[in-house]
């Protein structure tokens, strides 16, 4: 073992402090039965929660496996450098006052430097952090109250917020826990080395993360791979969100990928499963701790009302799932066991003739399974036990078993609402490989979510690099940078003499586009003239404009369509490269696809063929066909110029790439670039 292993998986453990969080470790402790030996350490105290407390870390037996630590953050650091000399494993850092609370502290920073220094090799957790509970080992670094039990496997959550942790201890919807973490500042250990750490235990299923921030998209990308090779789904809550983000940016690319847009576009690179609420989060982990790796959005739904059939078709259409029609096999064995009263559809409603007739009922779920490519979904809503007796309700269970066993197929249970699913059924549910939703729209929100689950083997995303001194180029320039990567541009001069105009305007050709240099936003700034007939119109043009220099180009009149590209800098996450419509319509449709560079011809396509204008690129109503090799010749080139300036880059916009029957022509560029701060 590692020394986070080691701490995780600890024989031994110690607890320094006597304030009531440090009660509550060893509490915890004797309640969820750990085995090992428990250290209080405290210099007055002759015992806590009965256990005989050792006056200092250097008079304990040995280096604990674990410690936690709970004193102020000053004397923090001094227990950690007591600890590293005694040879301990890890340690679980309560205090907060370090690097999250520099804004109100500017020492805070410092300290938390002087903790890692007196750690040395020591694993640290946190600071400003809850520690963990090990549901496995019944090994717990945990001051507060949970709400979960021993369990022989189950799913792994890590999270950045100690207080949802505790939350989702305590759901009763009968998600198997088996290990949760909090991580803190992640001085030292990170989200993803946990996470990394946690998937190497063969009895973890599933690995959830609630996440503000991601330090290090590489890390994060490697854990990722070591999921996909374990066979272990993530699912991903990300917070943290804001507006805020877009105030510094230039181009309309930054403004209309919105600041998550990084976020969103690293999950679908790595393929694992974002959700939006930690109800759809806990659904969606059961459903991939008992399906792992078979994702799947085709529902066969059953019930016995035209009610639940209806609405289970509603929202279904809403959550993005398929309702595949029964084929002739299915009704033929359907109608064999429901006769001719039933009418035959997907959802169905298999009416109340039925019900109670268990050995009838599991003939019926067989019929309609066997042979289906679908997730067989049960609407069924358990009584309260308070009120009559649950046990007709029970004993359509083994039914229900009976025909996942026989088909082979995925089978859920759904409760209308989550009260009706109660946890004692849903645990039953899961032991016998059966998913127990809690809520329509929660299950047929996780069963879509999960449905985009995929594998990879390696992916080498382009790591994030501020550059330093950056400025906006001027859009000659910023076509003449991007005319060395093969782009495709108009003729076009830039001109600072007015007696010069005319005679440019010429020698390209009319009709010409006349644009004011010297603002990033062109059109709002009143800065560009379109489809200039004439010298008359160009000298009326050149009067309108405040400006010095100009830039006269050839007008592009055979557009088909128009594109912004566009590449922002995420700081957190990579380079994202957004596809959307573009000139006008950029904003006003708001039809866009998010991507990390690098991406291939195949991911530009599949994001073309994603955007709602995709049928103009078919030949909408008969109109001429975009040329789509040029279309994409064109990303990849801007691609190929932001890869070779990595570190350089801040955003590059081309809006509008104007797509016509023979080409894809940038013809406006804004280009934000500085110096490598190496």
């Amino acid at each position: 073992m590692n020394r986070i292993e080691r701490m995780l998986y600890p024989e031994s453990i110690a607890i320094i402090g006597g304030g009531v969080w440090c009660e509550n470790v060893i509490d915890q402790c004797q309640k969820i039965g750990f085995e090992g030996h428990i250290w209080p350490v405290h210099p007055t105290r002759p015992k806590i929660k009965g256990v005989p407390c050792f006056l200092s870390v250097e008079a304990l037996p040995n280096g604990p496996d674990a410690s936690f630590i709970g004193v102020n953050r000053f004397a923090t650091i001094k227990v950690i450098q007591s600890l590293n000399k005694i040879g301990a494993q890890g340690a679980v850092c309560f205090a907060s006052g370090f690097s999250e609370a520099i804004s109100e502290d500017a020492q805070s920073a410092d300290l938390q430097d002087q903790l890692l220094i007196a750690a040395g090799e020591m694993a640290v957790l946190g600071p400003n952090c809850y520690g963990f509970i090990n549901y496995l080992e019944g090994s717990l670094l945990w001051p507060d109250q949970h709400g979960g039990d021993r369990v022989t496997n189950g799913v792994a959550i890590i999270t950045q917020s100690s207080n949802i942790a505790i939350n989702l201890t305590m759901q009763k919807r009968g998600l198997p826990l088996a290990f949760i973490s909090s991580v803190g500042n992640q001085a030292q250990i990170s989200l993803a080395e946990m996470a990394t750490t946690i998937l190497n235990d063969s009895r973890i299923t599933a690995l959830g993360l609630h996440i503000e921030g991601i330090n290090d998209v590489s890390e994060f990308e490697k854990m990722v791979l070591i999921a996909n090779k374990l066979e272990k789904p993530i699912i991903v809550l990300k917070v943290g969100t804001s507006d805020q983000a877009r105030a510094a940016t230039v181009s309309h690319t930054a403004s209309i990928a919105g600041s998550d847009a990084g976020s969103r576009a690293l999950f679908s690179r790595l393929g694992v499963v974002k959700v939006e609420n930690l109800t759809t989060f806990i659904e969606t982990l059961k459903l991939a701790h008992i399906v792992g790796e078979r994702p799947n959005k085709n529902i066969l739904s059953m019930s016995c009302s035209g009610g639940e059939a209806s609405l289970m078709a509603d929202i279904g259409q809403t959550a993005g799932v398929n309702f595949p029609s029964l084929s002739k096999e299915q009704r033929q064995r359907l109608q064999s066991t429901l006769g001719k009263m039933v009418k035959l559809a997907n959802p169905l409603d298999y009416h109340t003739y039925i019900w109670g007739n268990w050995e009838a009922m599991a003939q019926t779920f067989c019929a309609a399974l066997s042979g289906s490519n679908c997730i067989g979904l049960l609407v069924l809503d358990f009584p309260r036990d308070d009120r009559c007796n649950p046990q007709m309700w029970l004993d359509v269970i083994p039914s229900i078993v009976s025909a996942k066993n026989k088909t082979g197929c995925q089978v859920g249970v759904v409760a209308s609402i989550s009260d009706t699913m109660p946890e004692f059924i849903a645990k039953e549910f899961i032991l016998n490989g059966i998913i127990p939703f809690g809520g329509m729209e929660s299950a047929l929100e996780s069963i879509s979510r999960f449905s985009s689950y995929k594998k990879i083997c390696s992916n080498n995303i382009l790591p994030p690099k501020k550059p330093i001194n950056t400025k906006i180029l001027s859009e000659a320039l910023a076509k003449e940078m991007l005319r060395k990567f093969d782009v495709k541009l108009p003729n076009f001069q830039t001109v600072s003499q007015f007696c010069d105009i005319i005679k440019i305007a010429k020698e390209i050709g009319y009709p010409v586009v006349l644009k004011g240099e010297g603002s990033a936003h062109k059109t709002e700034a009143g800065l560009v003239a379109l489809n200039l007939q004439n010298e008359s119109e160009v000298l009326d043009a050149v009067n309108e404009m405040q400006s010095k220099t100009f830039l006269i180009e050839e007008m592009i009149d055979d557009s088909l369509i128009e594109l912004l590209i566009g590449v922002v800098l995420d700081e957190a996450h990579g380079y994202v490269l957004t596809i959307a419509s573009g000139g006008k319509l950029t904003e006003i449709l708001d039809d866009k696809i998010s991507m990390l560079i690098p991406v291939s011809d195949k991911d530009i396509k599949a994001s073309l063929e994603a955007l709602r204008i995709w049928p103009l690129f078919l030949g909408y109503r008969g109109l001429p066909t975009p040329n789509l090799v040029n279309i994409i010749k064109a990303i990849k080139n801007i691609q190929n110029f932001t890869i070779s300036n990595h570190g350089k880059i801040s955003e590059v916009e081309i809006n509008p790439l104007i797509c016509t029957h023979t080409d894809a022509i940038v013809a406006d560029a804004l280009i934000k670039i500085g110096e490598k701060n190496d």
